[in-house]
């Protein structure tokens, strides 16, 4: 029995859909396989006479293309379900081979990145700030180099919390799931938290020299570059830590997509957009910052802090 030729049209434009998602969910995979490439090029050993000796290499410059590539992998990311739904083409194949993606861009990738970031032989600082001198009389330097066991330790922790993150979201989210929200910190948004940091600090190291130097970027550099040296293995422990919690976190691309947002998201928007304005790049691992650790600190006050002021001022 021949099929009419609109039914192999339909049949055709279908399976084209179907193979759509399917291709962004690779190109997520692809970005995070690609930055992990360039990370793994970056380091103290690295052999310059490897490459074109005409082509100016930029160890700062190469971690700045590894965190982009990470938040590429974010888009195809966030395209992918959409246009799955859309397209009326969700499936057990797809969420299995977007879980198995993610842990790609979103586990190994991010956890590589603070390897090479937190590195006492080429650490954030000597990679990002390259040991400028600070206007303003401050050491850029860390007081310290934690031992490569240590970082290792917390990086195999970030891909084990990422993984179970996602085998988690798999087990718990069906079909009829909205989609409006998360239980624990997405595993794309830790991963961004993380590469985040490449790219604000070399926002803010390009406002701290030169002729165009900004004395507010010398003042707050000198502060929060060796400062950030040392936080930076416990802020992707804390991110781990999120991704397995179950504090709720909004699924901000599906709201703007469905234009669904208060007035407090347009508020929260309106800064945002007014931040990124006034300082750039440097306002990237700001915001991140803020999104996954604005929540679980507004519920351990509303848990534990408020109530003992609550009882305090009972009492007087």
């Amino acid at each position: 029995m021949t099929l009419p030729e609109e039914t192999l049209k339909k049949t055709r434009r279908q399976k084209a859909f179907a193979v759509l998602p399917t291709l962004l969910t690779l190109g997520n995979a692809i970005c995070g396989f690609g930055a992990i490439t360039i990370l793994a090029r970056v380091g103290p050993t690295f052999d310059v006479g490897l490459h074109d000796p005409s082509v100016a290499w930029d160890p700062a410059m190469e971690m700045v293309k590894a965190a982009q590539l990470i938040f590429l992998a974010m888009l195809f990311d966030a395209l992918d379900g959409s246009a799955a739904r859309l397209t009326n083409q969700t499936s057990e194949f797809g969420a299995m081979l977007d879980s198995l993606c993610d842990a790609v861009s979103f586990g190994v990738a991010p956890a590589f990145m603070m390897l090479k970031l937190a590195d006492p032989r080429h650490h954030l600082m000597e990679t990002l700030s390259g040991k400028i001198s600070s206007p303003v009389g401050i050491d850029l330097q860390a007081p310290f180099d934690y031992s490569i066991d240590f970082l290792w330790a917390i990086a195999a922790l970030f891909l084990a919390c990422a993984i179970l993150r996602l085998a988690r979201f798999n087990v718990e989210t069906d079909e009829e799931d909205t989609h409006e929200g998360f239980s624990g910190l997405p595993s794309p948004a830790a991963a961004a938290v993380i590469a985040s940091l490449p790219i604000g600090v070399m926002a803010l190291k390009k406002k701290m020299v030169g002729a165009a130097a900004v004395t507010w970027a010398q003042q707050v550099g000198g502060v929060v570059l060796p400062a950030l040296a040392v936080i930076l293995p416990f802020i992707t422990l804390a991110t781990a830590v999120l991704m397995v919690s179950r504090i709720k976190y909004p699924h901000l691309f599906n709201q703007i997509l469905k234009g669904d947002q208060g007035r407090m998201q347009l508020l929260q928007l309106v800064f945002t957009l007014a931040l990124i304005f006034a300082v750039g790049g440097v306002a990237v691992p700001v915001i991140l910052c803020w999104f996954a650790f604005a929540g679980p600190f507004k519920a351990a006050w509303g848990k534990y802090v408020k109530p003992r002021f609550s009882r305090t001022s009972a009492s007087n």
